[in-house]
């Protein structure tokens, strides 16, 4: 079967997964997706106003962090600073995350705020617990999702490792972990599930700065149902109920868009080509319909 036909499957695979799980289902909470790097005030206000503001009560999971404490502190100054009503945060490991004890931390919670680091550490901390169960509930009935850098990558269903699988043929000497991947390749991405707060794109971070356009590319057009979202360093996307994206902070946000993309094809090197890709450049301020995949103004 060539890749025109695997990617046609593929399409409708996905449409069929995202209709039966609800992906336009009305959730009541909003998801505040910052692309790492410094979080400046007006992005942190958001995130204290969208969880209640003066009576928001936000709990920060800092599990991706190799210094957990460190980061927790400092966010929850940070929060603090923006008029967080209460800030709490969770340490400790998978085995602790669903005793009770932990669990009573989410009553009342009506903000999440996922800490940056290694976003295989976080879902392997908190993937089929009950703790995320409970966060997703919070979600749902209205709690504010926010995160950065690692914790922008888990909002998405599909998650980003950060590794680019080594090609056959390709020289091991010369995969040096550059932070801007080589090729825009099939099957070159690695990818793991996200905890799918966000059902019908793919997040990136530190994006622009970075230069993560190939990996990001490559993931659409293996993907074309889902939208490709690259947020940049200082910056954040806010998902609004009815799936309206929002930007604000300091830099640009990317989206690609491979739904109507014609002819995608892969050569014997693995190599990808498509026709009639869409991109999006967005900065603060601007708002884009996810459902319908259209700038708003």
């Amino acid at each position: 079967m060539n890749i025109v036909a695997c990617l046609f499957n593929k399409a409708i695979f996905w449409g069929i997964l995202l209709f039966s799980s609800g992906m336009f289902a009305q959730e009541k909470g909003h998801l505040v997706i910052i692309g790492g790097g410094k979080r400046p005030a007006v992005v942190m206000k958001k995130v204290v106003d969208l969880a209640g503001g003066a009576e928001s009560k936000i709990l920060i999971i800092p599990l991706a962090s190799s210094i957990p404490l460190d980061v927790a502190l400092f966010q929850k100054y940070q929060l603090e600073k923006q008029g967080a009503g209460m800030v709490d945060f969770i340490l400790g490991s998978r085995e602790t995350l669903d005793h009770d004890s932990t669990l009573a931390k989410l009553d009342g919670i009506s903000g999440i705020f996922f800490s940056g680091g290694d976003q295989n550490r976080l879902t392997a901390a908190l993937a089929g617990t009950r703790f995320l169960e409970r966060i997703k509930t919070i979600y749902q009935a209205g709690g504010t999702i926010a995160g950065t850098s690692a914790g922008a990558a888990v909002m998405s269903e599909i998650m980003i490792t950060g590794n680019e699988k080594l090609a056959s043929g390709q020289n091991p000497e010369a995969q040096s972990s550059p932070p801007a991947f080589r090729t825009i390749r099939a099957g070159n991405i690695e990818t793991s599930a996200g905890f799918g707060f966000l059902r019908n794109a793919i997040i990136d971070q530190h994006f622009i700065r970075r230069k993560r356009h190939n990996r990001l590319i490559s993931l659409v057009l293996e993907h074309p149902a889902l939208s490709g979202i690259g947020i940049d360093e200082s910056t954040a996307v806010i998902i609004q109920p009815g799936q309206i994206l929002e930007v604000i902070g300091e830099n640009t946000v990317m989206i690609f868009d491979a739904s109507s993309a014609r002819h995608i094809t892969e050569d014997s090197n693995g190599n990808l080509s498509a026709f009639d890709i869409r991109m999006h450049l967005l900065q603060a301020g601007q708002r884009f319909n996810l459902r319908h995949l259209k700038l708003l103004n």
